[in-house]
């Protein structure tokens, strides 16, 4: 079974999730706002992809974190502020088995269709 994980209201976490439906891939879809994420979860995926794969730095609650925050950002800074601001991870994170897969291009289609 794939875990998704993502935002509902995020434009290609509701594209992913089309997709896994029409590919008919077994799927499970988890809110990291609604539902929460917990530290042992963001740290694997930290272990498996890195945090600054994960680290989306693009966003408006980037933008809007303070100076402060922003600089001097590091592996444990970073895995605090997506676990205080999970609008900070980039989505969608997907865990098919063993493997931890960020975005939704054509390289995660293919791992996650095969």
């Amino acid at each position: 079974m794939i875990e998704m994980f993502g935002l509902k209201n995020c434009d290609t976490c509701r594209k992913a999730r089309k997709w896994l439906a029409a590919e008919d891939l077994d799927h499970r879809f988890h809110d990291v706002r609604a539902d929460g994420l917990d530290a042992a979860t963001l740290q694997g995926w930290i272990d498996a992809v890195g945090w600054e794969v994960l680290l989306n730095r693009r966003g408006t609650t980037w933008r809007q974190l303070p100076d402060t925050q922003r600089a001097d950002v590091d592996a444990a800074s970073a895995a605090a502020l997506m676990l205080e601001h999970p609008a900070l991870i980039k989505r969608p994170v997907f865990r098919a088995g063993d493997q931890v897969l960020v975005g939704f291009g054509e390289a995660q289609q293919s791992a996650l269709g095969s």
